[in-house]
């Protein structure tokens, strides 16, 4: 499963990037192109931040990495 999210990740930042700098260079005039490459870039934004945040939690409870000082590792799914 991590690996198919960490894919999702990689794509998700891929279409972020092209599509907001597609809605960036876009002519003005063309709003229904521009809204819509906005549209697909906050969506690739969003997926890759959720999956970026759920690879770092996946690998602090594997214990690949360290845990952040501040913020606890809940191991109770009825806390989370």
């Amino acid at each position: 499963m991590a690996k198919l999210i960490a894919i999702l990740n990689v794509v998700a930042w891929s279409g972020f990037w092209a599509f907001g700098y597609l809605a960036l260079t876009s002519d003005p005039q063309a709003s229904g192109r521009m809204t819509t490459a906005v549209i697909l870039a906050a969506v690739g934004g969003a997926l890759g931040l959720w999956a970026w945040f759920w690879l770092v939690r996946h690998s602090e409870r594997l214990g690949l990495t360290r845990g952040h000082k501040r913020a606890p590792i809940i191991d109770d799914p009825d806390m989370a």
